[in-house]
């Protein structure tokens, strides 16, 4: 590595691109994390239970001491962008969905059918795009979980509810998903993302479909050893509690919303610019998450079973993850003059850039996958412009490109449990349920045999 940095020291270099000179294996802690993630829990689950969070700091570390040392300024002003642009706003985010979502209880007596599961998976696949995957997630995890309570075989439910409310049904508004709002506050106009209507129906009716003869595959083969209904009428059973919360929730999309439509200007934070739009959303976040801790009554989140765990995991883990994907990201960024640059140059067709985005959106955090080949896409079909007429001349010119990076983004979160934030949150929840889940290559597993051919097909139906 150069001696051009030295940590504390402004030099010359201080305007580096790190991206351009990171090299390959400066992603190891982040390969590392994801094996910590993966075989931990499957190996030593009472060490990973009691440790996990010393276990991601350890690997978020070892990237940010040497990366300090060695690249000192540069290195300093990418880790405060990427905490101050990304991780803080992300986790208030999901905050305020978790904490809101949590307020909202549905009691009833659902009976864990293949009918019932199926109709609130569409539910949730429906207002995904609407609420966000996270906020669809965090209403209806805990009623699907309910639901099937007696159920013996159910960890397929939550996968399949990972699948269509937590990440394909987020594909049709830049409300549904962090991509989508970021390819919106970059010129793309609202109700573009309907174009993807097509695949995500393909998607959502195939997973749909399978889900219905697995799970009732399953529920047949278990039925006669289910305890009795009691005779109870489902309909009139059902009440709805913590139902003003859902004001909460509306002030939180018109937020989000809102902070990608003004334009209040910006400042400065520790070298990196911040809007001050951002700043009143994020502030807002807060406090509709605060009200609803106030207003809720607190039997509501007793009978829903909230509790912090799940928040609490996913903020520490996502902290790590948040850092050690650093160097891969910046190496993309780079494009051409990264170590990755194999990576960008090999983007050429729309189903070149879908499988790209997509399968590093599995791994990496698919909001800034997406701008990097959101970029790519611009840099190799529309140069020369400023961005958002650039955008806009991508779409009429090329609009299957724009239609694979979005499509890849969202639909392949789905491919593990990192792949999009909802999905880790939903496997935590589930398991502080008792609802015995797969492990990270289980899920992965689950992922490969079911949405794999899936997406071929999707492939050649509409990409090719």
């Amino acid at each position: 590595m150069t001696s051009g940095f030295e940590f504390g020291k402004l030099t010359a270099a201080d305007s580096v691109d790190l991206g351009t000179i990171l090299p390959c294996w400066s992603a190891l802690p982040f390969a590392c994390l994801l094996l910590s993630l993966a075989f931990f829990p499957l190996f030593a689950p009472k060490f990973w239970q009691r440790n996990y969070h010393f276990v991601v700091m350890f690997w978020g570390l070892m990237l940010v001491v040497p990366l300090l040392w060695f690249f000192g300024k540069p290195a300093m002003t990418e880790i405060f962008h990427l905490i101050l642009l990304d991780y803080i706003p992300f986790m208030i985010l999901l905050l305020s969905l978790f904490t809101v979502a949590g307020g909202v209880y549905i009691q009833g007596a659902f009976k864990g059918t293949p009918l019932t599961n199926l109709f609130l998976l569409i539910i949730g696949t429906l207002i995904a795009s609407w609420i966000g995957t996270t906020g669809a997630s965090m209403l209806l995890i805990r009623p699907v979980i309910r639901s099937n309570a007696i159920r013996k075989s159910k960890a397929h439910i939550i996968v399949f509810f990972i699948f269509l409310v937590s990440n394909i049904g987020g594909s049709l508004t830049p409300l549904g998903d962090p991509p989508l709002f970021l390819g919106f506050l970059r010129g793309v106009p609202f109700f573009w993302t309907f174009n993807l209507l097509p695949p995500t129906l393909f998607i959502s009716i195939s997973l749909l479909a399978l889900f219905l003869l697995l799970d009732t595959f399953y529920y047949l083969r278990e039925k006669h050893h289910l305890p009795p209904p009691g005779g109870q009428n489902i309909q009139a059973a059902i009440r709805l509690h913590g139902g003003h919360n859902f004001i909460y929730l509306a002030g939180i999309i018109t937020a989000v919303l809102l902070s990608g439509i003004i334009d209040l200007g910006q400042i400065t934070v520790l070298s990196t610019p911040i809007k001050l739009q951002n700043i009143v959303r994020d502030v807002l976040l807060v406090v509709f998450a605060m009200l609803s801790l106030r207003s809720t009554p607190q039997h509501i989140r007793v009978e829903n079973h909230f509790h912090w765990g799940p928040m609490k995991e996913v903020a520490i883990v996502f902290a790590a993850i948040f850092i050690t994907i650093l160097p891969a990201l910046a190496m993309l960024r780079a494009g051409a003059t990264g170590q990755l640059a194999f990576i960008i140059n090999a983007a050429k067709e729309p189903w070149h850039f879908f499988w790209i985005t997509g399968l590093l959106s599995s791994f990496l955090d698919n909001a800034p996958t997406y701008l990097v080949f959101l970029t790519t896409a611009l840099g190799n079909f529309v140069n020369g412009l400023p961005e958002r007429a650039a955008v806009i001349k991508l779409i009429a010119e090329h609009p299957a490109i724009l239609q694979a990076i979005s499509a890849g983004a969202v639909f392949m979160g789905a491919n593990t449990y990192i792949g999009n934030a909802p999905n880790f949150m939903v496997r935590a929840i589930a398991e502080e349920n008792s609802v015995k889940m797969p492990g990270f290559f289980g899920y992965m597993a689950y992922s490969f045999v079911i949405l794999m051919p899936i997406f071929i097909l999707t492939t050649w139906i509409f990409f090719i």
